[in-house]
């Protein structure tokens, strides 16, 4: 659940919003002032802060400046009367996402706030990609010295600054959307969202709403405005994973959001104009899919501008000894561990082993040995599991090895859930899920 500060000098309005904003499943918390908002924000987070502009003692204004000095970056929606709309254009040149003209609509106002609210964990996302890019075309997580992945990445460096729509091909755990973060991340886009839209882990109703919006009413359950990841990625790119999955009917959408720019929100008949890059992924033989009327061709060869195919693990053995040793500081780091190596034993089961899961397999097999090494090598013995007819662990297991790794990120990170996120490759809206789930409460050091 999202937790929402309002601030506002008049009681009244607190009441609406805070009547208003949990009916749609929003934590609500209320300042009467500047002053008290500031000393709240010091200790808790918030997803979003509805901000009056007209207060006592301390404006608007005055706590925007105060949080930029705090280094405080929850994202800010002004609510100002109709007189005060140029001081609310300032707030946003100080850093305010949005402003609301009192008296606003409920309808407007849930959907500003669940926008912003998308776009920060958007912008939350990317910066931490931002941040792992030494510089341009030096991509520190795409691993691989071999041949094949040579020439995935000159591809990549080729294709990248242009608004070209790229099909990424292979199976699963091959690393497709880090190939779509690599060709966002190196375009003159980096700087506008990525949006990533699982297309398998929707129903065709729900991936419709999640890809176009829809309108309050539009089907049973929309109690409010919802805007689409198209939307919200307006400037930047959209990456449908997965994209073999859609059906018919939404192929359809989607050929008119690629040939015209331009789709409508479900329960709506006003067009929506929208600029983005598309990358799409799949682990399907999409020609096989056309021939037997799954997929429609002239999506396809939209979508199949330029295509980039990524091999499998077991096609690039050469990569093996770079990956782990990738994998082993990247989860030092996250683990808290000092692990050096894998022994010489260890490393041959590895390249021996025929990896169906590909590189993610990889990543999950070197994460788990680390959790479980009490010394700076991890020995053979560790892998024991790929010599029991590559049996996975228990899913009890697994989880347990979630809880603790969570943990760890955590104190790492002495307690920043965005920070924690970030380096865990998971929302923070996810991070608080799974703290709920794990009843784990660490908080954030002062």
């Amino acid at each position: 659940m999202n937790k929402i500060m309002v601030v506002d000098d008049e009681e009244s309005i607190r009441l609406m919003l805070r009547r208003v904003l949990s009916s749609s499943q929003y934590e609500v918390h209320e300042a009467a002032n500047g002053i008290e908002a500031l000393n709240s924000i010091k200790k808790e987070e918030y997803s979003a802060i509805l901000l009056d502009l007209r207060m006592p003692h301390m404006n608007g204004l005055q706590v925007i400046e105060k949080m930029k000095e705090m280094d405080i970056k929850t994202p800010i929606i002004m609510m100002s009367a109709y007189g005060t709309v140029p001081e609310a254009v300032e707030a946003m040149k100080l850093g305010a996402m949005d402003y609301l003209v009192k008296p606003f609509d409920i309808d407007e106002l849930k959907m500003t706030l669940e926008r912003i609210i998308q776009q920060d964990e958007i912008k939350n996302e990317n910066q931490y990609f931002r941040e792992e890019e030494e510089r341009r075309f030096n991509f520190k997580e795409i691993v691989g010295q071999s041949s094949a992945m040579k020439n995935v990445l000159e591809m990549v460096k080729k294709v990248a600054p242009l608004p070209t729509t790229v099909m990424i091909t292979g199976e699963s755990g091959t690393g497709k959307e880090l190939i779509a973060r690599a060709l966002h991340m190196n375009s003159p886009r980096r700087e506008k969202p990525f949006v990533v839209a699982n297309c398998v882990a929707f129903s065709p109703g729900i991936l419709e709403s999640e890809l176009f919006g829809h309108e309050k009413g539009a089907f049973t359950g929309a109690n409010s405005r919802r805007i689409g990841r198209f939307e919200v990625a307006h400037g930047g790119t959209v990456f449908l994973d997965e994209i073999g999955e859609v059906n018919i009917a939404t192929q359809a959408k989607l050929l008119r959001v690629v040939q015209e720019k331009e789709f409508e929100r479900v329960g709506s008949s006003a067009s929506i104009k929208v600029e983005v890059r598309l990358i799409a992924a799949t682990n399907k033989d999409l020609e096989k899919e056309i021939k037997e009327g799954r997929f429609r061709e002239d999506l396809f060869y939209r979508l199949n501008v330029f295509h980039i195919d990524i091999p499998p693990l077991r096609e690039r053995k050469e990569d093996i000894p770079r990956l782990i040793e990738h994998f082993i500081k990247k989860y030092n780091q996250i683990l808290n561990k000092r692990i050096s190596a894998i022994s010489s034993e260890g490393l041959s089961l590895l390249i021996d082993y025929s990896f169906p899961g590909n590189v993610r397999e990889l990543e999950n097999i070197i994460e788990r040995a680390m959790i479980m090494c009490d010394s700076d090598i991890i020995e053979k013995e560790l892998l024991f599991f790929l010599e029991q007819k590559n049996v996975s662990p228990r899913l009890g297991t697994l989880k347990e090895m979630e809880r603790e790794m969570i943990k760890k990120g955590l104190i790492a990170h002495k307690g920043n859930r965005t920070k924690t996120a970030q380096h865990l490759g998971i929302s923070r809206r996810n991070l608080i899920l799974k703290l709920k789930e794990y009843k784990i409460d660490i908080k954030p050091e002062k």
